[in-house]
């Protein structure tokens, strides 16, 4: 089996110049880098290209939408692949199989526009967390897969520091979902108001308090909620194992919000901007 989690061949390919790699980051990396000096320090690392994975996040925000205007019953968000994954390997908890969204991760997402715009580059996606790794290595449309602290080991061995270098990511900008690393980030940017009502929708943020919910619900509680926000780590993306250990959740969750304050302050080129244009003919259902 080809181990996209071979740091060895990442390198190898890095070095290619006759091959071009796009890197996908999930904006919880600002958790662990600077931006925009991290933009920078990629591309001297090289890679060719740089996309965040907010437009990704967008586009299945929309899914989000239609499904849960029509859906009656209790729906469960897709977007942690922990959370997929516990679900379908606990025997008790194996019948809300069902009611898990049918719709992409904002990483599967951003992968396949990627591989839209993107058709003759190899995929790298820099991952906060070990579920995500496991979810880029089975994903056609990712070629290779580090999570910040094999990327924070690379920079070292090349001696790439954060720079005065002023830079940007060369697609798919999108700003308010930015905040999907965040508990509820989800909820918060898919314009849930007009179809469900705020007792209607949960969010939950680490995995033994969705455990318990479920197993209440199953037992007849809480029957009002029809949507689950949830992730598998404490705070979301932000407290994935592979994040920064040494940093608080609340530190983590400033740095993110502040990060947003600043891309709405960014003067982004339009050719720059994540324009539903350029997933058409993209299905974002599982």
């Amino acid at each position: 089996m080809n181990n996209k989690n071979d740091i060895t061949k990442i390198e190898k390919a890095l070095k290619n110049k006759k091959q071009k790699i796009a890197a996908m980051l999930a904006p919880s990396f600002v958790s662990e880098f600077k931006y925009p000096q991290i933009i920078s320090q990629l591309r001297k690392l090289g890679f060719n290209n740089l996309v965040e994975l907010t437009f990704g996040a967008k586009m299945i925000n929309r899914e989000y939408h239609k499904i849960l205007e029509k859906s009656n019953s209790l729906v469960i968000a897709s977007v942690c692949p922990g959370i997929v994954e516990s679900i379908k390997n606990n025997p008790e908890l194996k019948s809300y199989n069902k009611n898990i969204i049918p719709v992409n991760s904002p990483m599967i997402a951003t992968a396949k526009i990627c591989k839209k715009i993107y058709p003759k580059h190899k995929i790298c996606f820099i991952s906060p967390c070990h579920f995500k790794k496991i979810e880029a290595q089975n994903c056609e449309c990712v070629d290779y897969v580090i999570d910040y602290n094999q990327l924070k080991q690379l920079f070292t061995k090349y001696n790439i520091k954060p720079s005065k270098e002023k830079d940007q990511f060369d697609k798919l900008y999108n700003d308010y979902t930015k905040i999907y690393p965040l508990s509820g980030g989800l909820s918060k940017t898919a314009h849930l108001k007009g179809i469900l009502k705020k007792d209607q929708t949960k969010t939950i943020d680490r995995w033994k308090d969705v455990e318990k919910f479920l197993k209440e619900y199953k037992a007849g509680k809480n029957k009002s909620i029809r949507f689950l926000d949830v992730t598998f780590c404490k705070g979301g993306c932000i407290g994935g194992p592979c994040t920064n250990q040494k940093l608080s959740i609340a530190k983590k969750k400033q740095l993110v919000l502040k990060y947003l304050k600043q891309a709405r302050h960014e003067d982004i080129p339009e050719s720059k901007k994540g324009l539903i244009n350029k997933a058409k003919g993209i299905s974002f259902r599982n």
